[in-house]
């Protein structure tokens, strides 16, 4: 059986993993017959926002401790992940990615990522192994992967714009589609970036998904 490892980067769309995204997507992995671990980083969110207001908070989480609320508590910290236990690498999108996996949200094409976040991406590429990535999670790929990363976050210019910048090759694609670089086995899908509804963010995590574990083969 294949096994996946995915990275989440909280509990919600304005300061952690999206959680739509993120139950599509490991519930697309069990319908392909994969299984899944979940990892996120044991850091302090960047933000607390209120959801219902979408207002911040002042309060302070955890992101592997909210993570744990997707994950019925099945999660561990980010330093547990060894690339060699797994074939794929999944990350769902939401705003945690660019306020606790990286800085986008406050540097855009300045940003830094994680270090763990870092390790763990190149330890899947330098192993050849598929990896995918959704909504803002692609803004990650040109420190990844390096020069000439093709990708996609739907058809945002300003997004887009500060991927080619970092080096990326930005590609429009709409919502339930994919966009697959071969040469780095990469897939990913604009989800939430695009997606006014759970159809149109399913179709595209459920062909990302199947075309990750089909290059996992």
């Amino acid at each position: 059986m294949k096994k996946v490892a995915v990275i989440l980067s909280g509990c919600g769309v304005f300061d952690g993993s999206e959680i739509n995204e993120a139950v599509l997507t490991l519930l697309h992995i069990q319908k392909q017959g994969a299984s899944f671990e979940c990892f996120a980083p044991d850091v302090e969110q960047m933000q607390t926002i209120n959801h219902l207001k979408g207002e911040e908070r002042g309060d302070k989480r955890n992101a592997l401790e909210e993570a744990a609320r997707i994950t019925r508590g099945e999660v561990k910290p980010l330093t547990e992940l060894d690339s060699t236990e797994f074939d794929a690498l999944i990350l769902p999108g939401g705003f945690g990615v660019a306020k606790n996996l990286c800085d986008f949200a406050v540097k855009g094409a300045d940003m830094t990522i994680n270090e763990q976040v870092l390790e763990i991406g190149k330890a899947f590429v330098d192993a050849k192994k598929p990896a995918g990535y959704m909504c803002i999670a692609p803004v990650l790929l040109p420190h990844i992967y390096g020069e000439g990363v093709k990708v996609t976050i739907g058809n945002d210019g300003e997004v887009a714009g500060a991927i080619k910048k970092m080096g990326g090759e930005h590609v429009n694609c709409s919502v339930r589609d994919i966009v697959v670089d071969d040469k780095h086995q990469l897939v990913t899908t604009p989800a939430y970036m695009l997606a006014e509804n759970l159809p149109d963010a399913e179709e595209g995590i459920s062909k990302l998904v199947e075309k990750v574990l089909y290059m996992a083969a």
